[in-house]
């Protein structure tokens, strides 16, 4: 699957410097926006969309009409929307490969981020040393274990509270060139002072602030969307930011054993609140885009159907086929 956003955001120099989740920059990443609002609204139909329809709704979210076309432009090139003519309009869609790709992560989001099962006490460890020439294939490794949910406990030594999955394997042989060894085991308590338990490969304070900033910035609007006081374009703007914040906990927090963490852990009132809002205020969105698509379409709906996190976990399937990860 391929990330939907920049490792090194949320971890600079590799973990070298304080773990971060950043605001969302939309003047940044307009592509990013661009994916993310056709995913919201036309992944189950992949339904084709004036190019006019995407630079309004990209404009709601503060991205120029240059930015927003040059966005477009470069994601046809890369294969992640499909391009058509009707008349003089020019049409775009996901494609079908982008569309099993963002519904697989879509599932795999919510998936991560649902109560987990007892652990069994035992670690994944992934061992691995390449030469300094190589260094663009380690970072490409390091990118795919933190992508995987492996954090360093050492330079060079990764580790998960999970199995390797069948996906992690293909990956991991794909990249390494035998350079890696992957084995599972249970840790030893040693008595020495100066001992580093493995949960500590993952700085879990910090973890745990930036889901208190999330409930923070969020817990107030769920009583406006709750009562029907938020719509229009005000929707998919929080509907889109707070997909784009939340779908990097999975990442941050892969999954760690309650049993490892500090009592109280934020993971499931943060996916509740997510849900919520999200949820919440897929209808009033829904109706702005199809508004505002059916003004450029001669009030012709290609297929604009916002779904929901039950819908996401399920997968996503009436357009794209059957998904999985």
């Amino acid at each position: 699957m391929t990330i939907p956003f920049d490792i090194e955001e949320m971890f600079p120099g590799d973990g070298d410097q304080p773990l971060r989740l950043p605001r969302r920059q939309v003047g940044n990443s307009p592509q990013g926006v661009a994916v993310t609002l056709l995913a919201d609204y036309t992944l189950r139909t992949r339904a084709a969309v004036p190019s006019a329809a995407i630079v309004a709704l990209l404009a709601d979210s503060g991205v120029t009409t240059a930015g927003a076309r040059t966005a477009i432009s470069r994601l046809a090139r890369r294969g992640v929307l499909e391009g058509s003519r009707q008349g003089r309009r020019s049409f775009y869609r996901l494609s079908h490969a982008a569309a099993a790709n963002l519904a697989g992560g879509g599932r795999w989001i919510l998936a991560t981020t649902a109560a987990t099962a007892p652990w069994d006490g035992c670690w994944t460890i992934v061992a691995f040393s390449l030469p300094q020439e190589l260094a663009a294939q380690r970072r490409a490794l390091r990118g795919q274990l933190r992508w995987l949910g492996y954090a360093p406990l050492y330079d060079g030594l990764w580790i998960s509270p999970h199995e390797l999955t069948p996906p992690a394997r293909a990956q991991l042989a794909q990249l390494s060139l035998g350079a890696v060894t992957v084995f599972r085991g249970r840790q030893t308590e040693l008595d020495a002072t100066s001992r580093r338990a493995p949960i500590d490969a993952w700085d879990v304070d910090a973890i745990a602030r930036h889901y208190a900033e999330f409930l923070r910035r969020w817990t107030p609007l769920l009583p406006r969307a709750r009562s029907g006081r938020v719509d229009g374009a005000a929707a998919v703007r929080a509907r889109t930011e707070i997909m784009d914040t939340f779908r990097r906990f999975p990442t941050l927090d892969p999954r760690l054993p309650l049993e490892l963490l500090p009592p109280g852990w934020l993971r499931e009132p943060a996916r509740e609140l997510f849900a919520a809002i999200y949820d919440g205020l897929a209808e009033p969105a829904e109706q702005h885009v199809r508004t505002l698509v059916a003004r450029l379409t001669g009030g012709v709906d290609p297929g604009i159907r916002a779904h929901t996190t039950a819908d996401l976990h399920a997968g996503v399937r009436d357009g794209i086929g059957p998904v999985g990860r």
